[in-house]
């Protein structure tokens, strides 16, 4: 029976993997999350992420005196509370630091992003020996909202038509998510693995990012070191995928949506009454926006306290 489970909910996720922007892991609307840090009933913290992408790429993907170094930071309060055994709720709020360098100049754009909510229902709980050794399973499904709260510019997008309209705060909509989080931990090695998937709508400006799909499976190890710190060595792979954009309900963008896949490499650290972690994603194989823009690799850390 416990093997069925497995299977069913590795096929189920395989399944959801196979369906089809901002550009894929950079610029308004990405909220990865990747594995929680431990608590019981709530976590407040902090997030700071990091990302690159290099816009106004030739036709060929080949530099051109236009071609542009953008960075992207984010810092990020973010928290969950558990209510009860069933539901979980996530929010982050993100404050947003993007620059843009290149031959014409450079340019800067600081402020409050978009705020996510997300509500969870643990569909699965499942705790029991296999062998002589604990095995432990959840499967939490849930659905979210993300608000304009970030400002978006209009005049960037009509600025720059060869270029990814990402260089914004926010994206002017009210967008949803669907997102699934399963765990099985076999004694202290275990697997998290993290589907979603972002539903955008049209803004006031007739402009529609495209919706976006990304997964990502860790495998992780929790070394116990007296009773009371334990670190989680952690390595997998992320993938994320974005549709085109679209401008007035009808018109394709060129240069928007693409795919990535990422190596992913990070440690958890938890002690009593505090946590923290970090991962470095290692872009390995791309095609955004039609060739015209290239992600660099990110880097993320994290710090929080349960209560």
């Amino acid at each position: 029976m416990k093997i069925k489970i497995i299977l069913s909910l590795c096929l189920t996720f395989l399944v959801l993997s196979s369906k089809a922007c901002d550009i894929c892991g950079c610029g308004v609307g990405s909220y990865y999350v990747g594995i929680l840090p431990e608590y019981n009933k709530r976590f407040l913290g902090l997030r700071y992420q990091y990302k690159t992408l290099q816009t106004h790429l030739g036709p060929f993907g080949e530099h051109t005196p236009l071609t542009a170094n953008e960075s992207y930071q984010s810092v990020e309060l973010w928290g969950g509370w558990n209510i009860g055994n069933k539901f979980r709720v996530l929010a982050i709020l993100p404050y947003n630091l993007n620059e843009r360098k290149s031959q014409e100049g450079k340019g800067t754009k600081n402020g409050i992003g978009d705020i996510a909510l997300m509500g969870y229902y643990k569909l699965l709980n499942h705790e029991g020996m296999l062998g002589n050794k604990l095995l432990i399973q959840s499967l939490w499904l849930g659905a979210g909202i993300k608000v304009p709260t970030g400002k978006y510019e209009q005049q960037e997008r009509l600025a720059v038509q060869e270029s990814p309209n990402n260089f914004q705060l926010g994206t002017a909509s009210v967008d949803f998510t669907i997102n699934a989080t399963y765990d099985i931990r076999y004694q202290d090695l275990g697997i998290n693995a993290n589907v979603n998937y972002k539903i955008n709508t049209e803004n006031k400006y007739a402009y529609r990012y495209g919706n976006k799909f990304s997964t990502n499976v860790l495998a992780y190890y929790k070394f116990r070191i007296a009773h009371s710190f334990t670190v989680a060595p952690n390595a997998g792979l992320l993938y994320e995928t974005a549709q085109k954009d679209v401008e007035d309900k009808k018109y394709d963008v060129a240069v928007s949506g693409g795919h990535s896949l990422s190596a992913v490499m990070g440690a958890e650290f938890a002690l009593t009454g505090f946590s923290f972690g970090a991962n470095y994603q290692n872009v390995r194989s791309q095609n955004l926006a039609g060739g015209r823009a290239y992600a660099g690799n990110r880097l993320m850390v994290h710090v929080s306290i349960p209560f």
